[in-house]
């Protein structure tokens, strides 16, 4: 694990070991958008290049992990190394706007985020993945569940300390849906970890 946010560039490195998965996070919230990433779900890998790339962050992530059991310890668990990556790539907080908010549309489906850098893990998640059909499909091969997706963010915003509310506003498509939560998600941290010069912690408390 390393952290560097004193710089010019607020970075982290994180490897997380357990008997389900193995992973490593490189992280760079400063940077263009380059992402490079590995998890044996080619689906899951396409949602988190969406993150890194829509929220113009340099990440690389690579997990090994019990695919032969099922996704959900794949899912999970780079959640939690993400949302810790996050965590500490922001430091202090020193000078974020720490809250933000967008409507993201893909064709059909469109999905509302709102995010505070508040320093208290919260999940709201509003999000039917089926479209109202009530019935989901696993997507690819290995198949990545779309009700694992809640816990990925479930995980993420209680490793990150973040308050993340997620809401589907209309969708029919499962792929249009989860791939619009992704990019919402991307571009309101996007604007919430930017940087307003001249401004100390963005809380009357002095520290989030």
């Amino acid at each position: 694990m390393s952290t560097d946010n004193h710089g010019d560039q607020r970075t982290a490195s994180r490897e997380r070991a357990t008997k389900e998965t193995s992973i490593s996070v490189n992280l760079n919230l400063d940077g263009t958008g380059r992402v490079d990433v590995a998890t044996g779900i080619p689906f899951f890998d396409h949602m988190i290049a969406q993150l890194g790339k829509h929220g113009g962050f340099d990440l690389t992530v690579r997990c090994k992990g019990d695919l032969e059991v099922d996704t959900h310890h794949t899912i999970e668990d780079v959640g939690i190394a993400l949302g810790e990556s996050l965590r500490e790539a922001l430091g202090t907080k020193t000078g974020v706007r720490r809250f933000a908010s967008i409507a993201v549309p893909l064709d059909e489906a469109l999905i509302e985020v709102a995010v505070d850098l508040s320093g208290r893990p919260f999940l709201v998640y509003e999000l039917d993945p089926s479209g109202g059909t009530g019935q989901t499909f696993l997507i690819g091969e290995p198949g990545f569940d779309p009700q694992l997706a809640e816990e990925f963010w479930r995980a993420l915003a209680t490793a990150a300390a973040i308050t993340l509310h997620i809401r589907m506003r209309a969708g029919r498509n499962t792929h249009h849906i989860l791939e619009a939560s992704f990019k919402a998600v991307a571009r309101a941290l996007r604007d919430a970890v930017r940087l307003d010069s001249g401004s100390g912690v963005p809380s009357t408390k002095g520290v989030l």
